[in-house]
């Protein structure tokens, strides 16, 4: 815990028991320009306190592994540049070397775990990107899912990756993927992904109960639940598909892969729809952080062992 900087609201709710979101940063970094990051920063922490629970947005500053960041260390998040992007691989260097970072799905789950955290709200996760048998391009994230006791939220993987293929290796892993109300896997900006999911839940507490059960059987690692983008939000499917595979083109087109393929990717969608992409990006990460916090609090509610 030493490692760890707990701000104070966060601390005292996970010393009550009192239920705890956990939130990354590199959405806020790396996935919307600025001032549009802080407002939807600001505006995911004030859902899940409107819905009872306690936000904890994670980063690294200055060497410390912050769990829950104070208004002044947002906005300046918000607006510092060269900001690391940091996974597994990466976030203990970081630390290290005193730098500042902004954590991702696996890096996030990370701090989470440390902290006591059990439930974590984003916008979509990483995955098995589009030739990956080739280039061999697969996020952390999904073996942090299989070895980390966290439940994400989140809006499925992004659309911009090989989802027939994600779901394979998720499965392979033993990461359950729920999809929320609905029997059709999400696909981030869109409702459904053309693929059924292989498991379906429709109310928080049957998810929280899911996540005790995997604690109480010793199984590692934590639950994905896929929260479909609300309707009105929605980019279809058959709509997104050219722009992705022009935006794919291009990033091929001029070399870009590895950490800079998403932020690129994300931004050239962005420019296609005209900013569609963005305002639908920020509509299911409010929608995800609503849903976690009601996660949170059936999870704080349980009875402890």
């Amino acid at each position: 815990m030493s490692l760890l900087s707990l701000s104070a609201p966060v601390a005292e709710a996970l010393a009550q028991g009192a239920p705890v979101v956990a939130l990354e940063s590199t959405i806020i970094t790396h996935g919307m320009p600025w001032p549009r990051n802080l407002e939807m920063a600001r505006k995911v922490e004030d859902t899940i306190r409107a819905e009872g629970a306690v936000p904890a947005t994670v980063a690294v500053i200055e060497g410390k592994l912050c769990v829950g960041l104070d208004d002044v260390q947002l906005e300046t998040l918000a607006q510092a540049r060269g900001v690391a992007k940091l996974s597994r691989a990466d976030l203990a260097v970081c630390m290290a070397q005193g730098g500042t970072g902004a954590t991702t799905v696996a890096a996030t789950m990370i701090a989470a775990a440390r902290a006591g955290i059990t439930c974590f709200a984003t916008g979509g996760i990483g995955g098995v990107h589009r030739g990956a048998e080739q280039n061999f391009d697969i996020s952390a994230d999904l073996q942090e899912l299989a070895q980390t006791p966290v439940t994400v939220v989140c809006a499925g993987a992004k659309a911009i990756l090989d989802l027939p293929k994600t779901l394979e290796v998720l499965e392979t892993l033993g990461v359950p993927v729920i999809a929320y109300g609905q029997d059709q896997l999400p696909a981030f900006w869109s409702r459904e992904a053309g693929l059924r999911a292989p498991l379906r839940m429709d109310n928080p507490l049957e998810i929280a109960r899911a996540a005790a059960m995997r604690a109480a059987l010793g199984l590692p690692g934590g639950q994905l639940v896929a929260n479909p983008i609300p309707a009105e939000a929605e980019i279809p499917r058959e709509v997104l598909a050219p722009v992705i595979a022009r935006a794919t083109a291009d990033a091929e087109a001029h070399g870009i892969r590895g950490k800079s393929l998403t932020p690129y990717l994300l931004q050239r969608i962005f420019e296609l729809t005209e900013g569609r992409s963005l305002e639908a990006n920020i509509a299911l990460v409010l929608h995800n952080a609503k849903l976690g916090a009601r996660i949170a609090k059936e999870m704080s509610a349980l009875p402890r062992n």
